[in-house]
């Protein structure tokens, strides 16, 4: 389809207003052009877009399609635009990162710290995603690096693991609690639980792993980070499933335990995802090296 930003602006303003007058007049054109540009857009498309009717007009189907994809190409072109912006500005690199929730929250933040202070000119955009989600973006190209837990369908990606993650249940430090080690998440989900915001993607997880069970999570409250999670359930609100690393940061709270998750999918494998024969930006290179880095050190 030979069209240009320009009518997908127009088009967006129409889906907006429901009216080809008002879009006509934002986009400082004349009705009979708007018109033509939009029945020449259905041209283009083989089917019409747009339902008209006496007071304005709706999309039909294929022009719900076509304004998601319209939106989407704005906004990468407003991307593509700041980007070039901060390349003449000086930048000499950019990498986009896409990882889960324990990721954006328990390491990234020192490596990312140490990575840009080290490299100036470089530019990170670090963005939530599952991990499902987090592989089908970079097998599409559209970050450079994902970091995931768990196990995925890798085809079309090369992974690289740099070290595993272990999620545990936190409890109160209350007699039925104390003398447990070890339990299976099964055991737990009668509980009320503290949890993560409802975008996360541990949270999608651990929600999926309930309903599969035959339950839905009993959620009193959720937060945006592990270590109010876990002084939440120290508090005595609930139970929470965390990283390792996270409980045991927050071991020194008193009235908090840590108990084994004995389910196999509490054992997480961390890796790293590039889109496979792809040959990777310097940049991209020195990136995984320090999370490998930062996890080699760490043990």
């Amino acid at each position: 389809m030979k069209l240009e930003l320009k009518d997908f602006l127009l088009f967006v303003q129409v889906a907006k207003t429901g009216s080809l007058t008002r879009a006509a007049e934002q986009c400082f054109l004349s009705l009979a052009a708007t018109s033509a540009r939009i029945k020449a857009m259905e041209e283009e498309a083989g089917m019409p877009l747009l339902i008209r009717e006496a007071r304005g007009v709706r999309l039909t189907p294929p022009g719900e399609a076509f304004l998601f994809h319209a939106r989407a190409m704005l906004q990468q072109a407003q991307q593509l635009e700041a980007d070039l912006q901060e390349y003449g500005a000086g930048l000499r690199g950019h990498v986009r990162v896409f990882a889960n929730t324990t990721a954006v929250t328990e390491f990234l933040p020192d490596i990312l710290a140490s990575y840009l202070t080290a490299h100036p000119h470089i530019s990170v955009d670090l963005q939530e995603r599952s991990n499902a989600v987090i592989a089908s973006d970079i097998r599409e190209g559209r970050a450079d690096l994902g970091i995931i837990a768990g196990e995925v369908d890798t085809h079309g990606l090369t992974s690289v693991h740099f070290s595993t993650d272990r999620l545990v249940l936190v409890a109160p430090d209350e007699p039925r609690w104390s003398s447990l080690q070890a339990v299976n998440f099964s055991q737990v989900l009668h509980e009320r639980f503290v949890g993560m915001h409802r975008d996360s993607t541990l949270q999608t997880f651990l929600s999926q792993i309930a309903l599969q069970l035959g339950h839905t999570l009993k959620l009193r409250i959720q937060v945006s980070n592990y270590d109010a999670m876990c002084r939440m359930v120290a508090a005595g609100v609930g139970v929470a499933v965390v990283p390792e690393s996270a409980a045991q940061r927050s071991s020194s709270l008193a009235r908090l335990l840590q108990i084994e998750l004995i389910d196999s999918w509490a054992v997480r494998p961390r890796y790293m995802l590039v889109r496979e024969g792809v040959t990777l930006g310097s940049h991209v290179q020195e990136l995984m090296q320090a999370v490998e880095q930062y996890h080699h050190t760490s043990l």
